[in-house]
């Protein structure tokens, strides 16, 4: 594996923020666990003097000018090279620094439903109640009948309300139709602040599911105010039985041990990076099987149906605040239709299969598959780091 592309150009340009294990023999005061990070000059620093989570340093719009190498208060970590190596799940050293995902008290929603070709397979999983047999049969007839209509329309607009009437008419209206081109779009809660997984570990997987895929997609880094400070990469795994059954079933389809990755860190932006760069990003996926299955697909940005303004906007308004901010995931146009093993019942994953999600200006996010309850337990959550802020404080005095 090519370390030295996780990171573009190893962070000798743009603004990279995140978080990191630190043991205690190289941690702020001492107190091993979760420490904000800054990458500069392919070298890693700690921010903890500064902030204690980077929930904190989102919503604080002076956060640069704490950005400073030569300061005192900032220590080295080590170099990139080394903690992005100590990162993968195979190779951890827990007594060294590893990346956790960049984000923490900030609250994980995501947006789904919003590219066309995404929209149709929702379409199509739920005609199948979760059957991946009947997928195969009822792509073709969903895809002639209703695919043409829907592009180059606007959600919420005029022409996708006479869309809708039509398609009521016919018969085949469907609940992600609504979300897909109606003005409302569809948000949901991926997964609990702390419980995301970062760079190097493994996603999990319900044992019961027999259909379930990646989802590579563009994860905002939001303030409380709304304001879009930047941008990562997401894995937002999906079972795709579990939701096909029942809309109801989402909460398990989506969030479950493991289930959210995200990373490699923050890119937040500045000079080099702005939010017309996230607008027009592609994001590529590669999967590769220990049976030697290899799956290589993209997702384009530029084709999304609602911009990253307007999904903030309908998460973040007078009706609905987040106090420490938000990751947001933006949805993908990925659709894994490409059969794994028997035809006709498409893709799903495997035990190890390797998921590099990337994209030029971000990096890449690097998974390994495994069941839910065998890799690590979610135990570090809100409680454990109020315990780890105040041990900080204390063994300040």
């Amino acid at each position: 594996m090519a370390i030295d592309t996780i990171i573009p150009e190893m962070g000798q340009e743009g603004t990279w923020i995140g978080r990191c294990y630190i043991p205690q023999k190289l941690a702020f005061r001492g107190v091993p666990g979760p420490h904000v990070i800054w990458v500069h000059q392919s070298n890693v620093y700690d921010l903890s003097y500064y902030f204690k989570a980077t929930g904190e340093l989102i919503n604080t719009p002076s956060y640069k000018d704490f950005l400073k190498a030569e300061d005192p208060n900032i220590t080295e970590v080590g170099s990139l090279q080394d903690v992005l190596e100590n990162s993968l799940h195979h190779k951890k050293d827990t007594t060294k620094p590893f990346l956790l995902s960049p984000n923490d008290t900030q609250a994980v929603k995501a947006c789904g439903v919003t590219f066309i070709k995404s929209l149709l397979e929702r379409v199509i999983e739920e005609k199948a109640k979760g059957e991946p047999k009947l997928a195969v049969q009822l792509r073709d007839e969903i895809t002639s009948t209703i695919g043409a209509s829907l592009n180059n329309v606007k959600p919420g607009s005029p022409n996708a309300i006479r869309l809708k009437d039509e398609l009521q008419k016919r018969g085949i209206w469907s609940q992600y139709l609504e979300v897909g081109i109606g003005k409302d779009a569809e948000v949901f809660t991926k997964s609990q602040p702390f419980s995301s997984i970062g760079f190097g570990a493994e996603i999990g997987i319900h044992r019961d599911s027999s259909w379930n895929n990646p989802e590579p997609e563009v994860v905002l880094a939001v303030s409380n105010k709304g304001e879009i400070m930047g941008a990562t990469l997401g894995n937002d795994v999906n079972l795709r039985d579990y939701e096909g059954r029942s809309a109801l079933l989402l909460g398990e389809a989506k969030d479950q041990n493991g289930s959210c990755a995200i990373g490699p860190l923050f890119r937040m932006f500045d000079e080099t990076f702005i939010l017309e760069d996230v607008k027009t990003s592609k994001v590529s996926l590669t999967i590769e099987g220990a049976d030697g299955f290899l799956l290589n697909d993209a997702s384009d940005m530029g084709q999304i149906s609602r911009s990253p303004e307007e999904l903030v906007k309908q998460v973040i308004s007078e009706h609905h605040q987040y106090p420490d901010g938000i990751v947001l995931f933006c949805g993908t146009m990925f659709a894994p239709t490409l059969d794994r093993g028997e035809k006709g019942l498409g893709f799903t994953h495997k035990l190890q299969d390797k998921v590099t999600i990337a994209s030029p200006m971000l990096g890449e996010l690097i998974n390994w598959v495994n069941f839910a309850d065998k890799i690590p337990k979610w135990e570090f959550g809100i409680n454990a780091f109020v315990n780890f802020a105040l041990k900080r404080l204390s063994d300040q005095k």
